[in-house]
């Protein structure tokens, strides 16, 4: 990526700043928030969907493309799939003669993450049948990515053939030293509490939750974007490296002066990412 950032950058990033949920930077106003989230619904809207054993699942494009992509989207575990998550997948299918599914999973404070791996276990293992099965998340979406294809070691069941990742959520303990003056969507003090409740009773350091304690070794190649501006950052460098020592082939495309999930955004740095990707995908 260039070190030059577009203007359409500056104003997305902008833009997120202005609204940025105050609950990311208050104790007070993230427990608020978790004591009083409604229960979670179906997803409405223009996009087709089914029912896959009591779970919405979106689908796009048709079952005998050539490439099939899961896609596990973001929101900090606690916000649902939105419409720049079911344009994106709408995009994919189309670019990548994809059949793409998004699954609208359990979140928290309601649920917890041992409900969400039941159920996309159970939606993986039905695709597994299929060539060119890519998994792929952003944010939260991608943490559990990562965190998914090291619990599938303990099954029989398959290896994804790729897994792609924007921004991924390594470590919801947030053991680190951050800095969250430089992230315009994310702040420390939101998200450790997020993290223990999406954690439920396997603890935030457990590798299911946060694969950077995870153990890597036989995973398929994995292609990860950051923006090096995001409060993620060093984290994801230190599960990068992870993969690296574990034997994993992996790509770390870094957007340099860019923040948190900056591929998903109409601008040109995104449309970058999109071609590394079908570089992937499409050979």
């Amino acid at each position: 990526m260039s070190d030059k950032i577009s203007i359409m950058a500056k104003i997305e990033e902008a833009i997120l700043r202005f609204t940025k949920p105050d609950y990311m930077d208050s104790k007070e106003k993230i427990d608020d928030f978790l004591a009083n989230k409604p229960l979670q619904k179906p997803v409405g809207g223009i996009f087709k969907s089914r029912d896959f054993d009591g779970m919405q699942v979106f689908t796009f494009g048709d079952e005998t493309a050539d490439n099939t992509i899961l896609f596990i989207h973001g929101g900090t575990y606690v916000n649902e799939i939105n419409y720049q998550h079911l344009l994106y997948c709408r995009l994919m299918s189309r670019k990548l003669n994809a059949n793409v599914l998004a699954p609208v999973y359990p979140l928290a404070p309601h649920h917890s993450a041992i409900e969400t791996f039941d159920m996309v276990t159970g939606l993986y293992e039905k695709l597994t049948v299929r060539n060119n099965l890519i998994l792929m998340g952003d944010s939260a979406g991608g943490g559990f990515v990562h965190a998914f294809c090291q619990y599938l070691k303990t099954t029989d069941i398959r290896q994804p053939d790729l897994t792609v990742t924007f921004s991924p959520w390594v470590d919801i303990s947030m053991s680190g030293n951050y800095n969250s003056e430089n992230d315009p969507i994310l702040g420390e003090i939101g998200l450790k509490e997020i993290g223990k409740s999406w954690a439920g009773k396997w603890g935030t350091d457990d590798y299911r939750v946060s694969p950077l304690f995870g153990d890597n070794t036989g995973l398929s190649k994995s292609v990860i974007f950051a923006g090096t501006n995001e409060i993620f950052y060093s984290d994801i460098e230190k599960y990068v490296d992870n993969l690296i020592n574990d034997g994993v082939d992996v790509r770390f495309i870094k957007g340099k002066g860019l923040f948190h999930i900056y591929p998903l955004f109409p601008m040109p740095e995104a449309r970058k990412a999109f071609k590394e990707i079908k570089k992937e995908i499409i050979n």
